[in-house]
């Protein structure tokens, strides 16, 4: 089939999180099951400054926003064997230091760039036509919405199947109801039955209506985006559509993170070489500036800093944290309270924390390969990578029960010897305290660490069975 995926991100073209490395990889896999893949995204500054070879295609594009056309031009670059990546060059909209905003706050024209990186990619597919136009976010959700809704305006891809991706329910495109105008549509879509949410236009809202199939990235958050507590109140919505969607399990790019053959670590180690582990720990202190204390446990954090990843929880038992016998290492960027907050405790423990605020590709390997327990006590989670980069590396996951931090991570059982991490289930701070006291009186236990170390890196998360499912899907939409 010819699958066109839309998104505002895509590695290595340009990156905030989760969402690119998804659609980097989910790309090239569903290119190995034979399908012809084509990838839509915004031709924001970073792509432009990046290594790729890039070409101007012989395609100007014209494109209503409001009551005015604006113009583009399209870069083409290619990634895996033959996917072609379209980026749509308009300046004025993307050539920005940030993708969203800056890290006070998004940008005041959103709307208006989004609405035209929607239309833009169907005026692109107009001349490059598929089977299946599959869009990712709110970001890209009005393709879907212009795509039925104006299905005249776009005759060569009309027939075309629809899939949306939810990869985070709490982002979802509001914006006031003045810039209607700016999508061209009829203003009876304007009503609580389509894009209006509470007097405001909703984005993603429209694509959760009019796409044909809806997936989100695993089975239990799509289960919990059905609930008040995690649907953010499109949670109606979601269930009127639940015959149509699917929960489907992001995968792991084990060409990248992979402890037997990553780049950023020297020595490797695997499963039946867990000694070797202990020379990346090494390593990793002396990059973080940690003493190497022998039989001492570190505790690493590689995540955004936001409520959604459960710094709060964190913040409020740290100093107790630090009565235990472990060190703690902590890579992200984002809020600034907590930015100062962890910064601070690293000034108050500098034999005992080590923080680092911003991106360092080669850190978060160093940290995965090095540290002996990973914490993701999120509020929500969709899906998560990181928790299942850890498994691999031998570096024990302490969760809490949520999206697909519970599909990935199976509790520690002494009684059975099972399970491959540590799991907790309520948001609070006790809970997640005694799952980690749980992590550091097993780590105590050479044997039993040992047993969960081997089952955790024999798991496999690659993205072959979730491709499958895809694959399963986009079919479905052809019949």
């Amino acid at each position: 089939m010819k699958i066109a995926m839309i998104a505002s991100e895509a590695v290595p073209f340009a990156k905030t999180g989760g969402l690119a490395d998804v659609l980097g990889t989910l790309t090239t896999a569903l290119e190995h099951f034979g399908h012809e893949i084509s990838l839509i995204v915004p031709a924001h500054r970073c792509a432009l400054r990046s290594e790729f070879r890039v070409r101007e295609l012989p395609l100007e594009l014209s494109v209503a926003v409001g009551d005015r056309q604006e113009k583009a031009t399209v870069l083409q670059s290619t990634i895996g064997k033959a996917i072609s990546v379209y980026l749509i060059r308009a300046d004025r909209y993307f050539d920005r230091e940030h993708l969203y905003g800056p890290p006070a706050g998004d940008y005041p024209d959103n709307a208006e760039r989004f609405v035209f990186f929607c239309r833009a990619a169907l005026e692109v597919l107009r001349a490059y036509p598929v089977d299946v136009v599959h869009a990712h976010d709110w970001q890209a959700a009005l393709a879907v919405v212009f795509l039925k809704t104006q299905a005249e305006r776009y005759p060569e891809i009309a027939a075309a199947g629809t899939l949306l991706t939810i990869h985070n329910l709490g982002f979802q495109g509001l914006f006031a109801q003045s810039d209607w105008s700016l999508l061209n549509l009829d203003h009876g879509y304007f009503t609580p039955q389509f894009l209006e949410f509470y007097s405001r236009i909703n984005f993603l809202k429209g694509g959760l209506i009019f796409a044909d199939k809806l997936t989100t990235v695993s089975p239990t958050y799509a289960q919990e985006i059905m609930t008040p507590e995690q649907g953010f109140g499109l949670e109606g919505v979601v269930r009127q559509r639940a015959n149509d969607l699917v929960g489907i399990l992001n995968g792991v790019d084990y060409d990248e993170w992979n402890p037997w053959t990553d780049p950023y670590l020297e020595p490797h180690h695997g499963e039946n070489n867990l000694t070797v582990k202990q020379n990346c720990k090494k390593h990793m202190r002396q990059m973080l500036d940690l003493p190497d204390r022998s039989g001492i446990p570190v505790l690493a954090m590689i995540s955004r800093l936001t409520p959604q990843k459960g710094f709060d929880l964190v913040e409020s038992i740290f100093d107790r944290l630090m009565e235990r016998e472990l060190q703690f290492a902590l890579l992200g960027s984002g809020d600034l309270r907590y930015a100062e907050f962890f910064s601070a405790a690293a000034t108050r423990y500098p034999e005992r924390v080590a923080v680092r605020i911003g991106f360092d590709e080669l850190m978060a390997h160093r940290i995965e390969a090095g540290a002996d327990l990973f914490l993701m006590p999120s509020l929500y989670e969709p899906c998560g990578l990181n928790q299942m980069y850890s498994l691999k590396y031998g570096t024990i996951p302490i969760v809490r029960a949520v999206g697909g931090l519970r599909d990935t991570v199976q509790d520690y059982d002494r009684e059975t010897k099972s399970g491959t991490g540590f799991v907790f289930e309520s948001y609070d701070a006790e809970a997640m305290l005694h799952a980690i006291d749980r992590g550091l009186a097993a780590y105590r236990d050479k044997n039993v660490w040992a047993d969960i170390q081997r089952r955790a890196m024999a798991m496999d998360y690659s993205w072959d069975r979730s491709a499958a499912a895809y694959s399963n899907l986009y079919q479905q939409l052809l019949h």
